[in-house]
């Protein structure tokens, strides 16, 4: 008897991770990756600013492991196991319930708990999105900055036929 994958699973083969299919998915996707690449400064100094009075506890305390990370061989071939990475991760409850979590690469706990805590204001009431919009546009345009410096940098190699070889 063979086995078949149910007919919305997704396996891997045919799994694109960047188009989700729930809008609000790829919505939370997308904060949370800004979060995660936000400096601990930035993200302490939002809080303490605009939303300090909210109340809250940990779901689960800031814990440092590791994960594997994982490439593909000409960025769409065969995956193979890049390395490991530390990571620290963070859940949070606020005071009405609503849970927020986090993963950030790194060591820095309270960079991951702040993570979290923005996770679970997005989720509650979005409070925090003109924020977080501001985070992605700075974000973007350090990474255009940075493709434009390696660009100027790129150096194109070419053969030329000397036709001694002949």
């Amino acid at each position: 008897m063979t086995a078949h994958p149910a007919p919305n699973a997704r396996t891997d083969q045919n799994r694109n991770a960047d188009t989700p299919t729930d809008p609000h998915i790829a919505a939370r996707q997308k904060w949370m990756s800004v979060l995660a690449r936000t400096s601990r400064a930035r993200l302490e100094t939002e809080w303490s600013e605009n939303h300090s009075n909210e109340s809250w506890t940990h779901l689960r305390e800031p814990q440092i492991g590791m994960v594997m990370v994982r490439g593909r061989a000409g960025g769409a071939g065969q995956r193979f196991n890049l390395g490991e990475m530390t990571v620290t991760r963070c859940a949070v409850t606020l005071s009405d319930g609503t849970v927020g979590h986090s993963y950030v690469k790194g060591r820095d706990r309270i960079q991951a708990q702040y993570a979290a805590l923005f996770d679970a204001v997005m989720l509650r009431d979005g409070s925090a999105s003109d924020f977080i919009d501001t985070l992605a546009a700075e974000q973007a345009a350090a990474k255009r900055d940075l493709a434009r410096k390696v660009a100027a940098t790129k150096v194109d190699f070419f053969t030329l036929v000397r036709g001694e070889d002949e």
